[in-house]
């Protein structure tokens, strides 16, 4: 039977889950009849449904049973066979992100071919074979490269090159299609190389993708592409190039989608190259991004959305890099609200908020304040990583530290005088009693 991998239940194509006649117009008794034929058409109709409505992993399961019911109604060694593995290991990829379960599926539809174009009979058939392996070679590449399988990854989007010129010389694809395909395996390759640290076949590939989607008019879709040239040319550390590549596509972002989680993005890395950079009057320019970049992920994906979160702690760095520690801890305390509603109290992101306002607290010399800033960070730290790590040990420091200043000192022996002070009680004198003895 089908591989489970990734938790999917394959046990069988007609369990009880797998029909609801309200859903599908059949009764249980006539699914249960059905020939292999007609299952299999159903479960493949109810899989794209599936897949449209972003029922991920409902569509994944309908995959599975298409794979057992292909294997029943056409048997080993079937083109229909190769095809059914290549969509759900297509899927697994693109669904969930689950590279080692695409990849399982992606060999085993491979296995299959080389049988299937040795009893290919008609043009169409050898197309249908060439498709097949161009999908297969697709994902192969994307999920080799997201489990670090490099080599793999580079030999697969190479190979799925040779198959795309083929099936434009035989017909198989438009040129419309070609250039579609040819970008997405330029962008493949250009991750690969900058993984493999070969910066400038990285950038050759980008320069590929560029020309592609200049023939094909498609000038808002190079924004990820210049993304990736400026991620290149930083680190390379020519980061004047990469501010270049940056802002030719936040120039792109800006006149198609101003306000999206794009141009938040660009926006948002520009802010962080410039802030970076050793001379001072980017600074302006870095601020101006920050800004932009925030308004732009509040408006796209909301004030509580981690993204938004995030830049805006990177803005708050840039502030007390820039001396402007008074905004950074009035904005850094606004936000802790939101993050303990996101991300717990119990959270990292809490505990480092705490820390960085503790710390701004220390240098300004507000110590008792500090203290217990930093005592509440410690709290958090020491549930969340244990005595033993290293940022818990650092912020037990600056506690013992700041323990030590005279005001807290002072305070901390006045609360030690109001715990151990002994109770006083007032004595009644009972009737008869006069008051000299107790």
């Amino acid at each position: 039977m089908e591989s489970t991998t990734g938790g999917v239940n394959a046990s069988s194509p007609c369990d009880s889950d797998v029909l609801s006649p309200s859903q599908s117009g059949y009764t249980k008794k006539e699914f249960i009849t059905m020939p292999p034929e007609e299952k299999l058409k159903h479960f493949e109709s109810r899989a794209q449904a599936r897949g449209d409505n972003q029922e991920f992993d409902a569509c994944i399961q309908d995959l599975v049973r298409c794979v057992a019911l292909t294997r029943l109604v056409y048997g080993e060694g079937h083109l229909k066979l190769a095809q059914a593995h290549a969509r759900l290991a297509k899927a697994y990829f693109q669904l969930k992100g689950w590279g080692l379960q695409a990849q399982e599926h992606c060999t085993l539809a491979r296995e299959l071919l080389p049988f299937c174009s040795t009893i290919a009979s008609c043009r169409e058939e050898k197309l249908e074979i060439l498709m097949c392996l161009l999908a297969i070679h697709l994902t192969q590449g994307a999920a080799s490269l997201l489990t670090a399988n490099l080599e793999e990854a580079e030999s697969s989007f190479l190979e799925a090159e040779q198959v795309v010129e083929e099936l434009h010389q035989r017909g198989g694809i438009n040129q419309e299609e070609k250039i579609k395909t040819r970008l997405e395996i330029s962008t493949g390759l250009s991750r690969v190389y900058q993984r493999q640290n070969k910066p400038e076949e990285a950038l050759s590939q980008c320069e590929k993708s560029l020309q592609l989607l200049t023939d094909c008019s498609q000038p808002e879709k190079m924004c990820s592409v210049y993304r990736d040239m400026a991620a290149v040319e930083q680190d390379k550390g020519h980061l004047g190039r990469a501010v270049e590549h940056l802002s030719k596509a936040h120039a792109i972002a800006m006149s198609h989608s101003p306000e999206e989680l794009e141009g938040a993005q660009i926006s948002h890395s520009l802010a962080l190259i410039l802030s970076a950079a050793a001379e001072p009057h980017h600074n302006d320019s870095a601020g101006h991004y920050f800004e932009q970049s925030l308004s732009a992920y509040k408006n796209s994906a909301g004030p509580h959305d981690p993204a938004f979160l995030a830049a805006q702690d990177d803005f708050c760095r840039f502030l007390l890099f820039t001396g402007q520690q008074e905004r950074c801890v009035e904005i850094q305390r606004a936000s802790l609200a939101t993050k303990r509603l996101t991300f717990g109290e119990l959270s990292a992101e809490v505990a480092d908020t705490l820390q960085l306002i503790g710390s701004v607290e220390m240098t300004e010399g507000r110590m008792k304040q500090a203290h217990r800033t930093m005592t509440k960070c410690l709290e958090i730290q020491s549930l969340l990583y244990g005595p033993q790590h290293k940022k818990t040990k650092a912020t037990l420091k600056a506690v013992d530290m700041l323990a030590r200043a005279p005001e807290v000192a002072e305070r901390q022996q006045r609360q030690g005088r109001r715990k151990t002070k002994p109770h006083t009680f007032s004595i009644v004198p009972s009737s008869g009693n006069d008051g000299n003895s107790v």
